[in-house]
């Protein structure tokens, strides 16, 4: 018995390949490691058992007070030394990258960044806000271009325009390893980002993002899907992170749930054209803050107020740790701030089947 470890799956094929058991591999034989968990496998023969499943994160759950400004000054405060933190290990010229729509998320982490640079003596210069363009149209630049210019930050953009023939499904589904659509699409949006970056920066290695801040404070319309309910986003423990858990019956044996499946889709594009990516918002110390928030008291399980609270919680942490006011605005997922909804669907369709079989091409003999 063998058992192989690796960030990704055609590593393992790779692996398997070259010692000419190439016959044995199949991507649905793997699994992912879920989040927050040590994984034990005994390995026995043929069949193995199960793997068990430790968990060495468990945040307590609302404890915090009912108040956003309390939590919103927390949840930024822990933001902010996550980022003191991961800044002071870089060389001090180094320059970094935030992939920015102008939304909450890297709305707040531009923001956090640049305060905690000043606070660190650090040259702002070095801080560039990188938002995608495709075939000359974009509703995020223009969010974008609206929020740093009400913040005085309107140097710092960096518009990154590609052609809409960069935007490849197939392509996509190789280097997520993933099939699901929404990741899918946003994924596709991200290698479209990053090759731009790099393109243009052949030496850039540092990029932000502010991916887990929907995951955190729950910011998903459960409308759009059938299997949740207001009940079940706020009864269960981290569900957006974690997915329904490890001791549930999953769609695919092949992969965990939540935001440690769907990380993916910034994790693999940025690896892909050799940048270090950093989100704060995935920090253990982040998410504890979220964990804490009473969100039934703050709701009272209501899902206009649910959507509303991120939102308010943020600016009011940003506000209270920055001192600067943060334009909020809707929200929007990445690939429907660059692409019409029309072509979004002709180029990047929510088939998950025809995304499956792209995937199944992908490791085929």
């Amino acid at each position: 018995p063998a058992l192989v470890v690796a960030e990704r799956i055609d590593a393992i094929r790779a692996w398997l390949d070259e010692r000419g058991l190439g016959d044995q591999f199949h991507p649905s034989y793997t699994r992912m490691v879920p989040a927050h968990h040590l994984t034990e496998i005994a390995l026995v023969g043929c069949p193995d058992p199960n793997p068990v499943h430790r968990r060495f994160f468990d945040p307590p759950r609302g404890t915090l007070p009912p108040d956003p400004e309390t939590i919103g000054k927390a949840y930024i405060g822990a933001l902010a030394e996550g980022l003191r933190a991961w800044l002071r290990l870089l060389g001090r010229d180094e320059p970094i990258g935030v992939c920015f729509s102008g939304g909450i998320d890297s709305g707040a982490v531009l923001l956090v960044t640049h305060r905690v640079m000043l606070e660190e003596g650090m040259h702002p210069g070095r801080l560039k806000a990188f938002s995608l363009v495709i075939d000359g149209a974009s509703e995020d630049l223009a969010q974008a271009r609206s929020f740093l210019e009400a913040t005085d930050l309107d140097y710092l953009l960096e518009p990154i325009e590609v052609p809409m023939s960069w935007i490849d499904r197939d392509e996509t589904v190789r280097v997520l390893e993933d099939y699901k659509p929404l990741d899918v699409q946003a994924g596709a949006m991200m290698l479209a980002l990053c090759r731009g970056i790099r393109e243009r920066h052949p030496a850039w290695r540092h990029l932000l993002d502010g991916d887990g801040g929907d995951e955190n404070l729950k910011d998903y319309p459960i409308e759009e899907n059938p299997e949740l309910t207001i009940r079940s986003v706020l009864n269960n423990r981290m569900l957006y992170q974690e997915g329904w858990g490890v001791d549930s019956i999953k769609h695919a044996m092949t992969y965990s749930g939540g935001l440690s499946r769907g990380c993916t889709r910034g994790y693999a594009p940025t690896t892909r054209y050799g940048f270090r990516a950093f989100s704060p918002f995935m920090l253990p110390s982040v998410i504890a803050v979220a964990e804490a928030s009473p969100f039934v008291e703050l709701t009272g399980w209501r899902h206009d107020r649910l959507y509303a609270l991120k939102g308010e919680i943020v600016s009011k942490g940003v506000e209270a740790v920055t001192g600067c006011i943060m334009p909020v605005h809707p929200k929007r997922r990445f690939q429907h701030g660059v692409m019409t909804p029309e072509t979004l669907a002709d180029r990047l369709p929510e088939d998950p089947a025809d995304n499956r079989r792209a995937f199944h091409a992908a490791f085929g003999p």
